[in-house]
């Protein structure tokens, strides 16, 4: 993206703070949201952390991961009533710019559960979702029952049976 501080970015960034809001609201479930999420092809994420300031990163790269891995419980606002479990690296670190077109890094682990979610977002901007990484088609579940067998025991990591996957 050329100009990261450009109106139109900030104008996006507020459209999906809107809609996460609304689907936070409606399902109470959303910490985040990419802009393919609402039809907007840029590499954009919105976060809003439970008692953190609102969070949006232009541009976001992981520029390292963890050899080690873990398995967490997924769910996406663009299938609203699926929940999964998926494989993801335990750390990562990512490269962004904000809204005023400054560079971050920010290392992320399992506090607040970031990791997963920087993952989660980013895949979106790469056009994948989290039914491509599932770990298991058994561990596939209607939001109902997640609720009611899972919910409690999350979020979110449990340890991967296999860790020996390469670093990508």
């Amino acid at each position: 993206m050329s100009d990261p501080a450009a109106p139109e970015i900030r104008a996006l960034a507020e459209d999906l703070s809107d809609t996460l809001a609304h689907w936070r609201k409606v399902t109470g479930y959303g910490r985040g949201i990419a802009a393919p999420q609402i039809g907007a092809n840029l590499r954009v994420i919105f976060l809003r952390l439970p008692g953190e300031t609102a969070w949006p990163l232009v541009n976001p790269e992981i520029s390292w991961r963890s050899k080690e891995k873990i398995v967490v419980w997924d769910a996406c606002l663009s299938f609203l009533s699926i929940f999964m479990q998926v494989e993801r690296n335990r750390e990562i670190t990512v490269k962004y710019q904000d809204l005023g077109a400054k560079w971050h890094e920010v290392h992320a682990g399992e506090g607040r559960n970031l990791s997963e979610l920087l993952q989660h977002e980013i895949d979106h901007l790469d056009g994948i979702l989290a039914v491509d990484r599932i770990t298991d088609m058994k561990t596939m579940c209607t939001r109902e029952e997640f609720e009611k067998r899972h919910r409690a025991a999350s979020p979110y990591a449990v340890t991967a049976a296999s860790t020996d996957v390469s670093n990508d």
